[in-house]
């Protein structure tokens, strides 16, 4: 990847809908090229798709919350994985160093529901406790990739 692959993923990235005309005035190439360059980029498998993201509060999901998550002995990733899978709030999650086992991040309609959603994961045998904090106010967003 070059400079100007570089540019176009960022130009992606503000505006995954963006022409490729668009996209081609910004880092100096023709239409077609960008084109190519797109199709060169999603057949390596470095841009692995294009989607679209909806406002969580217009799904009715408008509590969200960082939810650690704290062991008992040790529990593999692919364990871990299987336990969080079936807890649809659970949005996103990792495992994490320091104290915490886990980090993941939860949606729900509102309290009450992200209260329920935390006693299934509380639920596992291998959960031995939770260290919850609600979201308050979204300061920065961003799409890495």
């Amino acid at each position: 990847m070059d400079r100007i692959d570089h540019g176009i993923i960022d130009q992606l990235r503000l505006n995954a809908r963006a022409g490729y005309a668009d996209i081609g005035a910004e880092v100096g190439l023709s239409a077609s090229a960008v084109k190519r360059r797109i199709d060169k980029l999603v057949a390596d498998g470095v841009i692995r798709g294009f989607t679209v993201q909806v406002d969580p509060a217009v799904e009715g999901l408008a509590t969200e919350a960082y939810v650690e998550l704290f062991c008992r002995g040790t529990v593999s990733p692919s364990d871990l994985k299987r336990i969080l899978s079936g807890v649809p709030e659970i949005v996103e999650a990792g495992t994490v160093t320091g104290e915490a086992d886990a980090i993941v991040i939860m949606r729900a309609r509102d309290v009450i529901a992200l209260e329920e959603a935390l006693e299934k994961v509380r639920a596992a045998a291998t959960v031995d406790h939770t260290r919850s904090a609600i979201v308050l106010s979204k300061l920065i967003t961003r799409n890495a990739g």
